[in-house]
């Protein structure tokens, strides 16, 4: 039997492209920078890059499933030109009080619960246990801890660092952006095999 592999888990808005709130056009979605970089530096380390998002604005109406489709297979072409392959992204579109009956359920893939992160790891074969989670929001973080994830990474501006709410599930580090979160990830790695 092949050994399983690990995988950075990234949530979409927030870490990847700016948070505009329901991003569903590719003349909408902006990079966030230094993105391209740090996928590239972690694809390079043997990491599974693996999208794990949130989207109830297909629950609220805002869009479809066929434009949030569009967008995903924009996201993928524009990241191959770049030299990066996402290994698989995951979206849940249900929500508990969805104005749209087709999507109004409590499921087990809506961040906070760690549904999507699990079906990745049956899906591609993943040690969860090895695998990171990459989120802005305390509900990536507390999907990432209730997978078992090996460690959780919160992108929050300088505000955000002071102002987390006591409450929220502790992160194992805090940065400002992808590519400062997989610095520490991939320098961590390094002083854990010196």
């Amino acid at each position: 039997m092949a050994a399983l592999r690990r995988a950075v888990f990234l949530d979409r808005d927030g870490v990847l492209n700016h948070d505009r709130g329901y991003v569903s056009r590719p003349e909408d979605f902006e990079w966030l920078p230094g993105v391209m970089h740090a996928l590239r530096a972690l694809q390079r380390a043997d990491w599974a890059l693996v999208v794990a998002t949130n989207q109830s604005g297909i629950a609220r109406g805002l869009y479809g499933p066929a434009e949030y489709a569009n967008l995903t297979a924009w996201m993928h072409s524009e990241l191959a030109r770049h030299g990066i392959t996402l290994d698989a992204v995951y979206h849940c579109p249900h929500l508990p009080d969805a104005p749209l009956a087709a999507w109004r359920r409590q499921c087990d893939c809506r961040k906070p619960a760690p549904g999507m992160l699990r079906r990745a790891a049956r899906d591609l074969e993943l040690d969860l246990s090895a695998c990171v989670m990459v989120g802005d929001k305390p509900s990536d973080i507390a999907a990432g801890r209730a997978a078992g994830v090996a460690a959780c990474i919160r992108i929050a501006d300088a505000i955000d660092h002071v102002s987390c709410d006591i409450a929220d599930p502790p992160a194992d580090f805090t940065c400002a952006n992808l590519a400062e979160g997989a610095r520490w990830l991939l320098e961590h790695e390094q002083r854990r095999h010196a």
